[in-house]
């Protein structure tokens, strides 16, 4: 073997190695671009869930829009004010918090109430068992109780009880809408922070039929929209729907309703001792 030719090699490759590396050296300090440090300070006070709530794709491109400006302070919809005070704090400017609505799940019956056809034992997620003889579930139009929402959500507001009823923590939750997005069968939405008058059905059977199979559910009879003297509330399609514009919050609706399927729910922020309400 001639060590020479051996040596010469690894001489060669040790150069261009070392070219190389010089090469790189140049281009990382020619073609660098300059981050502003607040993107790190605000990454530091976010939350850093990644969920997506925000619109931006993760945390860094939104900490990135914030100090460029081109999304508000409080864009971590998880973090709700307390991270929003933060990064106003690391941006030095006031804070501006959006009022953000707070999420109702309308439907409220649990085995207990909802009548089962079927005894599901298929995949965990909602959006399987919808597939599925809908989840074992009479009525097609009901929440099937398996977590998918409780599953997406980054605050841990939703909460699911041994009897499939959900339970909407709403001093916890920030209204960001990754819920609605989860839910197969469209039942979640965003409702005004103040609402307290809500109807938590999605049943949009006839009234006989929609009573077979849910001791909860609205069954179109009406009653409400006759009491109702600011005219919010009409039933559509068999299923009563209230305007919150135009609703008051008087309760009439409440009190006439022969399935209990419109409630009065305690408002965000205004009661912290009292048990999350079902919505």
């Amino acid at each position: 073997m001639d060590w020479s030719l051996v040596w010469k090699a690894i001489l060669a490759l040790a150069g261009l190695s070392f070219l190389f590396g010089v090469l790189l050296a140049i281009a990382s300090i020619r073609f660098r671009v300059e981050t502003d440090p607040r993107v790190d300070e605000v990454m530091d006070v976010i939350l850093g869930s990644n969920c997506g709530a925000c619109g931006y794709p993760g945390c860094q491109p939104a900490a990135e829009a914030v100090v460029a400006g081109a999304a508000p302070v409080d864009v971590c919809v998880a973090g709700g004010k307390k991270v929003a005070e933060a990064v106003a704090r690391v941006m030095g400017v006031p804070l501006e918090m959006r009022e953000r609505g707070v999420a109702l799940v309308h439907c409220k019956g649990g085995l207990s109430e909802s009548v089962p056809k079927a005894l599901y034992q298929g995949i965990s997620t909602c959006a399987a068992a919808d597939k599925i003889a809908g989840g074992g579930k009479a009525c097609s139009y009901g929440c099937l109780g398996l977590g998918t929402c409780r599953d997406v959500c980054p605050v841990n507001a939703i909460i699911i009880d041994p009897d499939r009823r959900r339970w909407v923590d709403r001093d916890r939750c920030t209204g960001c809408g990754l819920c609605v997005e989860a839910c197969p069968r469209g039942l979640i939405e965003i409702v005004p922070r103040h609402q307290e008058v809500l109807v938590v059905c999605n049943n949009r059977d006839k009234g006989g039929t929609a009573k077979k199979i849910c001791c909860v559910a609205c069954i179109g009879c009406k009653k409400c929209e006759k009491v109702c003297e600011a005219d919010a509330i009409h039933v559509e399609d068999n299923l009563a729907r209230i305007d919150y514009e135009k609703c008051t919050d008087c309760g009439n609706c409440i009190d006439v309703c022969p399935t209990n399927a419109i409630v009065r729910v305690v408002p965000a922020k205004a009661a912290k001792k009292q048990q999350p309400v079902s919505a």
